[in-house]
């Protein structure tokens, strides 16, 4: 079989050109959706793909028309080396976009070194400006280190920078409004995110405020008007206040599902391609790499994860359902 020239085309005729790698499982924080005490249990370092695999299953992904990469965790900054490994990947050739997520906690530390990879988008979790409610959300007293790595980030050059709000209720959602309101100051873009209850939470009862909730106590602000999507959009729905420096994005995957738009597969950082966040789902890469097995049967991985990727998870569908928690697929 020729690799190179293939597509990753789906059953449902959908394009799958972007790649979301986890490269740790480990996060320096302990948010309560996704990462509460004593919960998730760490693998092993010999389970977790070395950098050098990652690379080559990429290269492959690559050759099969991805051309967009994600770096994800746990948090990626707590892995050693993790800069080194971003400077090699942006070395890639076929990739028209490379970005990172992070909680942002390490961000200053790192921020030449991201910089000087040519990475310029980035998303940068922060669910709250209240430094005690930050500290309830995440076990960690880390606002500030948080806030000075966004300031790093913008003084850098980077952008776009993505600030990512779970919106949780009865804990951040009187904040909103002083979230979003960060948009007319900076060129942010503040994303709004429909909580899901994946996998094992201590918020898995908690009713989560939606998307016409949420843009209803936004508008309290003044009227959201559209942006056009472009070329490297996810699933957010993009507005702007009149006026505003930056943007107002919703993420809705429990009021409006964006399956139909999906083009994404996910490598866990224990070598699994995941073709759905929302279903426990996945093909082991992993093995077949290790036992020496050819770029081509490696290839044919990504080809079995695809016919099995949903068109969509049912609207019963739990996303408890996942099995794992959100540190442990990645974000």
């Amino acid at each position: 079989m020729q690799i190179a020239g293939t597509r990753l085309i789906d059953q449902y005729r959908r394009n799958l050109n972007y790649l979301r790698i986890s490269i740790t499982d480990r996060c320096n924080l302990r948010c309560l959706y996704c990462n509460p005490a004593g919960t998730a249990c760490k693998l092993a370092h010999e389970e977790i793909l070395r950098y050098e695999e990652i690379l080559r299953i990429t290269r492959i992904a690559v050759r099969l028309g991805v051309n967009k990469i994600r770096i994800t965790g746990g948090e990626p900054l707590v892995r050693k080396d993790c800069c080194a490994f971003l400077e090699s990947l942006a070395g890639l050739e076929g990739l028209s976009d490379i970005s990172l997520t992070t909680n942002g906690v390490l961000l200053s530390r790192y921020i030449d070194r991201i910089a000087a990879t040519g990475i310029r988008r980035i998303n940068i979790s922060l669910d709250t400006l209240d430094r005690e409610k930050y500290e309830a959300i995440t076990g960690v007293d880390a606002f500030e280190q948080v806030w000075q790595g966004i300031e790093s980030a913008y003084n850098k050059g980077l952008a776009p920078i993505k600030i990512n709000v779970v919106v949780l209720n009865g804990i951040n959602d009187q904040e909103l409004t002083d979230l979003a309101a960060l948009s007319f100051s900076y060129p942010f873009h503040i994303r709004f995110i429909e909580y899901m209850p994946i996998g094992r939470t201590r918020l898995c009862d908690t009713s989560p405020l939606l998307y016409p909730e949420i843009r209803n106590r936004l508008e309290q602000l003044g009227t959201l008007h559209p942006v056009e999507r472009q070329e490297n959009d996810g699933p957010a729905v993009r507005w702007k206040f009149a006026g505003a420096a930056g943007e107002i994005g919703f993420i809705s995957p429990v009021s409006r599902h964006f399956c139909r738009q999906c083009n994404r597969l996910r490598l866990t950082a224990d070598g699994r391609i995941r073709p759905c966040l929302l279903a426990d789902i996945s093909e082991d890469i992993k093995t077949p790499l290790r036992a020496g097995m050819l770029d081509t049967d490696l290839a044919e991985v990504f080809f079995t994860a695809v016919k099995r990727k949903p068109f969509a998870h049912a609207a019963e569908l739990s996303p408890r359902d996942a099995g794992d928690s959100m540190v442990s697929i990645g974000g």
